[in-house]
């Protein structure tokens, strides 16, 4: 039998081209391809793999030498630093908080060790945030049902590190003058003191019933949620706007049918936090079930939501803004929330029939 050398010649090609493919990956893309080869990879996530070639080198240096380049640093956005800031400095919320309240994706998360701001809230404050979907019940997800509210795009651009590349980096507040040293940061800028806040709120003890974890790298947040499932069958879904609609303001959403529940009743949740690389600060907390919710707004906008509802609550500080706005208490009622565009919540697959 002869050789059919136009049929191998194929086979070796399209082998030479598997392999460039392979080669080309990011090596944290390829962790989740052999980890997680069944689970679809959300934007969230996958926007952070591909940087730029000037952020990527300029990162890749900043590993290696100790070098960092300010510019680069994704908080000399000033529009991010604006509208994030508040995220983590209890400060800025106490003294800010009467002349101009924080954006209303970042409530949930101002304070997540007691689940409180830092001030209570002015009854027409209250009035103001009672009109917005910040906290919501359950049954407010019923096809038909309105809420007000914004999915603003995401402005923080800081991109994954490889997990070997990361671990090089110290991340712990016994650090703090060789982590400022490393990105060439000033102990006294803006920078120094929202890194500070990142690593004091990961360090931070959480509430009973909560396991949390900060990942650096995106290897060991897939680590990190799929050993607290127990399980690699899993799902990591993200909020996503599918259509922007004519304005970015804030906008009248009516939900539309098809409300799906994701299966268990543990969920992993990652919130991307304000660092000069990726660095997701990861939760899972028993007795809560999450939603996906398909709005449509009063422009046409459409967004894919995901709802987190707490169904236990007992834990929470009695002063937690959601039990103002939904005028109820602790442990009474399970209370809802999106989570923002560039969180993700990672929960079991359903189970085959």
């Amino acid at each position: 039998m002869g050789f059919h050398l136009p049929f191998i010649f194929a086979i070796l090609s399209l082998a030479v081209v598997a392999l460039a493919n392979h080669a080309a990956q990011p090596a944290p893309q390829l962790y989740w391809n052999s980890v997680l080869p069944n689970t679809q990879m959300p934007r969230s996530i996958s926007e952070l793999l591909h940087p730029d070639s000037t952020n990527e080198e300029n990162i890749v240096n900043a590993v290696g030498n100790g070098k960092g380049k300010p510019e680069i640093f994704p908080l000399r956005n000033r529009n991010y630093v604006q509208s994030h800031y508040g995220v983590l400095n209890r400060n800025y919320v106490q003294s800010h908080y009467k002349k101009r309240p924080p954006p209303p994706e970042n409530i949930p998360f101002a304070n997540r060790k007691k689940y409180a701001l830092g001030s209570p809230p002015s009854d027409n404050q209250l009035l103001h945030y009672r009109e917005l979907a910040i906290f919501f019940f359950e049954k407010d997800m019923r096809p038909g049902a309105t809420m007000k509210f914004q999915f603003p795009r995401n402005s923080n651009t800081a991109t994954f590190l490889p997990r070997e590349s990361a671990q090089l980096i110290p991340f712990s507040s016994n650090k703090l003058p060789e982590i400022f040293n490393h990105f060439s940061v000033k102990p006294t800028s803006v920078e120094a003191k929202t890194i500070k806040q990142t690593i004091e709120a990961c360090e931070a003890s959480g509430i009973k019933g909560e396991e949390k974890y900060c990942a650096t790298s995106l290897e060991s947040m897939v680590d990190f949620s799929t050993s607290k499932l127990g399980t690699r069958n899993v799902e990591a879904i993200s909020t996503e706007v599918l259509e922007r609609g004519a304005t970015m303001s804030m906008h009248n959403y009516t939900t539309m049918p098809g409300l799906k529940k994701l299966a268990g009743d543990k969920v992993v949740v990652c919130h991307k936090e304000n660092y000069p690389y990726a660095v997701f600060f990861c939760h899972a907390i028993k007795q809560t079930a999450a939603y996906v919710l398909s709005l449509k707004a009063d422009d046409g906008e459409k967004v894919k939501a995901v709802t987190i509802c707490h169904l236990d609550t007992s834990e929470w500080n009695p002063e937690h803004f959601s039990f103002q706005i939904l005028n109820v208490k602790p442990g009474t009622v399970p209370i809802c929330h999106f989570i923002s565009t560039d969180a993700v919540a990672w929960v079991p697959k359903h189970k085959s029939a």
